[in-house]
């Protein structure tokens, strides 16, 4: 089923970001479904770009990791001999480079382009086949331009299905949930932009010289609560050791992980994103689990969200019981 529901899935999220827009076109005199169709194209546009951006550090990054692996291996190799030797322990380097050489050399061209084309054919097999993903791409289109012109009218025909007595329950649920997913949503895009240009600064500042990539790539997945950035911390701290050894570098780059966990947790995410769901970590991990086997990358994406939604409806709930004659019954 996950295949079916990833189409609707995916232009129901977008339809929700894209909804403000479509809604201030709509408020300059522009007809609803022109209205509409410029937001599906700004909205292409916006994911294009970002594919586009991937794909550039890829053909960028990639080639140069590749050049100064040699480099990380001697680099450590002079780190770690001295340390080595007060347990009468001798290592074979050239075997060890040779053979990490030919892996890397293996697995990255010189131009990346077989890893971009691996990439593609990686995502094009698990949408059962290139006449799958197309079509599923169109019919995602198709229903999120349809979800943006008729809105209102849709969670309008739902609201009326609502039985009457149960719609003063349900709509401040509705509300709590929207306002929340808002914030989260549109939110979280600028934190993901603040933190990619903070984190490459820092980075390029530290003299790392894949700052760029791993500082984009640490914006970029700051939406995977606590893996993302504990990920991005241990690829950065790989990357200095290899090319500085156990240097001050290291102590900076934790530094500056520090100061983003601060910037991010003091003020951006209150600022942008609102406060803090409140989710215990381990729910959060339980989540990434299961709608990432659920759904994929999409799943991933979907799990704080949805996780934020069920904690709604867990807090009424938990509401509703402790303030139920059955409970307070002695």
């Amino acid at each position: 089923m996950s295949e079916i529901l990833m189409p609707f899935l995916a232009a129901f999220i977008f339809a929700y970001i894209l909804e403000p827009l479509k809604v201030r076109l709509a408020m300059a005199k522009i007809p609803e479904g022109l209205a509409a169709l410029v937001a599906v194209f700004i909205g292409i546009i916006a994911a294009t770009f970002i594919i586009l951006l991937l794909l550039n550090l890829l053909q960028h990054e990639i080639p140069q990791i590749r050049q100064q692996f040699p480099q990380w291996i001697e680099n450590l190799k002079l780190w770690l001999t001295p340390k080595l030797a007060t347990f009468d322990i001798e290592l074979d380097w050239k075997d060890i480079q040779d053979q990490a050489t030919a892996q890397i050399t293996t697995q990255l061209s010189d131009n990346a382009n077989t890893v971009v084309t691996k990439s593609i054919t990686t995502i094009l097999k698990s949408s059962s086949s290139i006449l799958g993903f197309f079509a599923n791409s169109v019919l995602a289109l198709f229903v999120l331009f349809y979800l943006l012109l008729d809105w209102n009218h849709f969670f309008g025909k739902i609201g009326n299905a609502i039985p009457k007595k149960l719609q003063a329950t349900i709509f401040p649920l509705a509300i709590e949930v929207d306002s929340l997913l808002s914030q989260y949503l549109r939110g979280q895009v600028l934190v993901m932009l603040v933190l990619s240009v903070t984190y490459s600064l820092g980075l390029y500042l530290i003299g790392v010289k894949s700052a760029f990539a791993l500082g984009t790539f640490t914006g970029l997945v700051a939406f995977i609560p606590y893996v993302g950035f504990m990920i991005s911390l241990c690829l950065s701290l790989l990357a200095a050791l290899l090319q500085f050894g156990s240097g001050n570098e290291i102590l900076l780059v934790l530094v500056l992980f520090s100061l983003g966990q601060v910037l991010e947790g003091f003020y951006l995410t209150p600022r942008l994103v609102g406060e803090r769901i409140g989710l215990h970590p381990v729910a959060v991990l339980f989540a990434l689990m299961v709608f990432g086997k659920l759904f994929g990358f999409l799943g991933i994406l979907l799990a704080f969200p949805m996780s934020a939604i069920c904690l709604v409806a867990f807090r009424f709930l938990k509401h509703k019981y402790f303030s139920s004659q059955w409970y307070k019954a002695n």
